[in-house]
């Protein structure tokens, strides 16, 4: 197609086809997993006060003093010593005799947890290569990539690990993340972690944290719960999600956007299959704008989780997500939405309507 039949606008005429997700098999070696264990670029400048507190809901206030206060307290570590012994000294001071070492963050999705477990990561004061920060399915690859051992070594000198959407929901997974959390906290580790819930808890924000301190056992005793009531924040104020549009509205979008790629919706789905989600993220790599024709009900379990995993990966970042077909919210059958995985359902939609939002301005208006 050429600039003459690209839609027009603010964005960018150019000649080149747009790229395509399904064309891309990305292979990320070990280091970068580790280098790459940082805030996501949505969360690059988020701080404790760039935290907006609901005025009705005074757990969120306490959550920001609390946490402010547990990242003052890591300073404790000298950078220069490593994490392991000075850790140790700090929590054995007496004025601190019974301090935790992690916070666990409790609530709903959308209440702005990440946007906490982020500051926390910003605020503590210790250099970048001794924190690290991702989410659980992360933490999990890194340990396929590295092998657990490796993975022990490679922590266990660090002064904070933030862990975002502990996976409650895979009994394998949380023993073998347990473990490791375990053997980290023996290395002075601190920890910060929000979860989601077991199957049949239905995302009831009362529940997790009873949850998630039995699931990590013996761990329990070194985390301590932090509720943060609220309504989903991405919703607050702000207008619905736009209507999809149509497929030839979303083709020339993808052609007269940068960057853009264009894919067909069943056949990103087929792909996704065929990619490991630990590479999901490098999938999206220079991508500006994804652009989904003939948008329909995800067909299976299997693939929905799939789904979750690479809109959490274009909302990390802020990749705008246009599409024709089904909205967002009727992705997913009635029964994924009220089955074990319910909160990760709700998690995506939420997130894909924001990343919608994002991309009215890729169409002429």
């Amino acid at each position: 197609m050429s600039s003459s039949t690209a839609a027009h606008g603010s964005a960018p005429i150019t000649e080149a086809a747009p790229l395509s997700l399904c064309a891309r098999e990305p292979h990320v070696p070990a280091d970068r997993l580790v280098a790459e264990m940082v805030p996501p670029p949505r969360f690059d400048a988020v701080r404790f006060d760039t935290y907006v507190p609901d005025p009705n809901q005074p757990s969120q206030s306490e959550a920001v003093r609390v946490l402010s206060t547990f990242a003052a307290g890591l300073g404790g570590a000298s950078a220069a010593g490593g994490g392991k012994r000075r850790w140790f000294d700090f929590v054995k001071k007496p004025a601190a005799p019974t301090a935790p070492l992690g916070v666990y963050l409790d609530g709903g999705y959308g209440v702005g947890k990440t946007h906490l477990l982020a500051s926390l990561w910003h605020a503590t004061p210790a250099p970048r290569e001794l924190k690290a920060f991702g989410t659980f399915v992360e933490l999990t690859n890194l340990v396929g990539a590295l092998g657990f051992q490796q993975t022990v070594q490679t922590l266990s000198g660090h002064r904070l690990l933030c862990i975002d959407e502990f996976e409650l929901d895979d009994p394998g997974d949380t023993v073998l993340v347990s473990s490791l959390l375990r053997r980290l906290v023996e290395a002075g580790v601190a920890l910060a972690a929000t979860s989601n819930t077991l199957p049949g808890k239905l995302g009831e924000g009362r529940f997790a944290a009873v949850d998630f301190l039995r699931e990590i056992q013996g761990l329990s005793a070194h985390f301590r719960p932090l509720r943060i009531d609220g309504e989903d924040y991405r919703h607050r104020g702000l207008p619905e999600a736009p209507a999809p549009y149509s497929g030839e509205e979303v083709t020339k979008a993808a052609y007269a956007t940068e960057g853009a790629s264009l894919d067909d919706f069943p056949h990103l789905l087929d792909h996704l299959a065929r990619v490991h989600p630990s590479r999901y993220g490098a999938l999206t790599d220079g991508v500006r704008a994804v652009c989904l024709t003939d948008v329909g009900p995800v067909p299976d379990q299997s693939t929905a989780l799939r789904l979750v995993v690479l809109a959490d990966r274009l909302y990390d970042r802020e990749v705008p997500v246009l599409a024709s077909g089904l909205p967002f919210d009727r992705l997913f059958s009635d029964d994924m939405l009220n089955g074990g995985y319910r909160k990760k359902y709700f998690r995506a939609i939420s997130r894909l309507t924001a990343l919608a939002r994002d991309a009215k301005g890729l169409v002429a208006q």
